[in-house]
């Protein structure tokens, strides 16, 4: 920082994972909408285990593929 003094890190917030409190349907829905509207056809998201890291972040693995619907 400019002035000499260091910013606190507050672990309180840190170790709140609020990843948790999202559901993994909303996530699947979301990142399908994003790439679906990015690419123009129809797409689904699929999310593997999700594993939660301690500093508020998550590993998991994105399954992408074109929906078929016979009725389009």
């Amino acid at each position: 920082m400019a002035d000499g003094q260091e910013k606190a890190i507050d672990v309180d917030k840190l170790l709140k994972n609020k990843l948790k409190l999202v559901s993994v349907g909303s996530l699947e829905g979301a990142i399908s909408k994003v790439v679906s509207d990015m690419v123009g056809e129809d797409y689904k998201c699929t999310i593997g285990e999700v594993k939660y890291t301690l500093f508020s972040g998550a590993d998991f693995h994105i399954k992408i593929e074109l929906s078929y619907n016979p009725e389009q």
